[in-house]
């Protein structure tokens, strides 16, 4: 399994995360288009740290909404989702083609990526800007009880989809992350990351917070590096996930 992370988020003389550190350790950098974070410099650093470590590039679009960091939902018409989605991905696209590189797939940040989950006219439209841009563009979306729903939307679109994991937020019974304004939704210790991590990865899901089971079938599993306690954990699910063989 590929291990995916946020990267490329600082802005300016603002610094957020460890992207040195996390880089070596990650098959994926969902990079910042600058919308919720990034700017023209990060973006160019970010790109050329990930060719350095052979990782492959993902861009990772928002709302505008740099104060929110991309978290508050905003409402848009599908027309203006596709437009905030080519901007964005030609940004990102135009520096790596000057690095010699190109992007590999695409993972929508913060609340719009919660939106489209819960609407599928959002979803369509994200996938509608994508098929637009390079049909051959993976979407990476969260792996949800309902992914095979969302395969045949886009299927139907005409792109292909990547299931993505998350080693440290807590699920509900649908399959979804947890709000992170409810207790609970973010776990902190090093074993609960790494336990539910390889659970993703040997046993193809996890449980819920009520406790019971889900079957997520993902392709990458996204770890968070800006805290000391997430890069241990990443560096020992990576460890982990090197010296196992998967079932």
């Amino acid at each position: 399994m590929k291990l995916n992370c946020d990267l490329g988020e600082s802005y300016g003389a603002w610094q957020m995360g460890q992207d040195e550190k996390v880089m070596p350790l990650i098959d994926m950098a969902n990079v910042a288009c600058g919308f919720h974070a990034g700017d023209t410099s990060v973006m160019r650093k970010t790109v050329a740290l990930a060719a350095s470590h052979g990782v492959e590039i993902g861009a990772h679009p928002s709302y505008h909404d740099l104060p929110g960091f991309g978290r508050r939902s905003i409402p848009h018409t599908p027309e203006e989702i596709e437009a905030l989605m080519l901007y964005q991905l030609g940004a990102l696209q135009g520096i790596c083609r000057a690095e010699g590189l190109t992007l590999s797939y695409v993972k929508p940040h913060g609340a719009l990526n919660n939106d489209m989950m819960r609407d599928m006219s959002t979803l369509e439209a994200v996938m509608s800007a994508i098929h637009k841009y390079d049909s051959t563009l993976p979407l990476m979306i969260p792996a949800t009880v309902h992914h095979e729903r969302h395969r045949k939307l886009a299927n139907y679109v005409g792109i292909p989809v990547l299931l993505e994991a998350f080693a440290d937020r807590a699920y509900d019974d649908e399959g979804q992350l947890v709000s992170r304004r409810l207790p609970g939704a973010v776990h902190q210790s090093v074993e609960a990351i790494v336990a539910q991590a390889l659970s993703f990865a040997h046993k193809g899901g996890v449980k819920s917070t009520s406790g019971q089971w889900l079957d997520l079938p993902a392709d990458s599993l996204c770890v968070h590096g800006d805290t000391e306690g997430a890069l241990a954990a990443i560096r020992q699910i990576r460890d982990t996930l090197d010296s196992t063989p998967q079932a």
